[in-house]
C-alpha cells in the first residue's frame, strides 16, 4: 500500500494529463464539452477512477461517454508517459453526479422556501382553538362580595362531599 499523500498527488498528476489531451482535442466526433471533476487512485496505484460531467443533452452525454471508452487506451498511454511511476495505473471513467445531485438539492430546497411561505401565511390569520391564553389564572375576587369565595369553596368541598357521601350510600 502507497503513501495516502502520494496516491493524491498521482490522482492530481493524472487529472491535469487527462485535461491537457481532452484540451489539445480526439479525434471523436462523438465527445462533447467534457470536465474532468476528480480522480481517484486506489492505495496501491493500480487504478485511477476519472469522474467526468458533460454539458449538454442526455444523448450527448452518452455519446461522449461513449466516446471518452473507446478513447481509454490512449489516455492510459498518455498518462503512462507523462508519470514517474513504475507501473501505468488501469483507466476508468464515470460520469459525475454532482449536476443531479446540485439540481435536485435546489428543488428540494425550493419545496421546502414554498412549504415554509405557506406555512407562514397560515401562521398569520390562525386562531387558537381555545383560549387565546391557555394558562390557568388564579380567580380574581371583589373585595365587596366575600360570598363569591366561599361559593367557591361550598362548591369545592361540596364536590369532594358529594363523592364521599355517594360512595358510602
Amino acid at each position: 500500500m502507497a503513501d495516502p499523500a502520494r496516491a493524491r498527488k498521482m490522482a492530481d498528476r493524472i487529472k491535469v494529463i487527462v485535461a491537457k489531451r481532452l484540451e489539445r482535442g480526439i479525434r471523436d466526433p462523438r465527445l462533447g464539452f467534457v470536465t474532468i471533476t476528480d480522480v481517484k487512485v486506489t492505495g496501491d496505484l493500480q487504478h485511477a477512477s476519472i469522474f467526468y460531467t458533460v454539458y449538454g443533452s442526455d444523448e450527448e452525454r452518452a455519446d461522449s461517454a461513449q466516446a471518452l471508452k473507446a478513447a481509454t487506451g490512449m489516455m492510459r498511454s498518455e498518462v503512462g508517459k507523462n508519470i514517474t511511476a513504475r507501473l501505468t495505473p488501469s483507466i476508468e471513467f464515470i460520469a459525475d453526479g454532482i449536476p443531479e445531485n446540485a439540481k435536485l438539492i435546489e428543488d428540494l430546497l425550493r419545496t421546502a422556501h414554498e412549504r415554509d411561505t405557506e406555512v407562514g401565511q397560515l401562521a398569520e390569520t390562525a386562531t387558537y382553538a381555545g383560549d387565546a391564553d391557555p394558562y390557568a389564572k388564579p380567580r380574581e375576587y371583589d373585595d365587596e362580595d366575600p360570598d363569591d369565595l366561599e361559593d367557591d369553596v361550598d362548591n369545592l368541598l361540596g364536590d369532594e362531599a358529594g363523592s364521599e357521601t355517594g360512595s358510602t350510600a
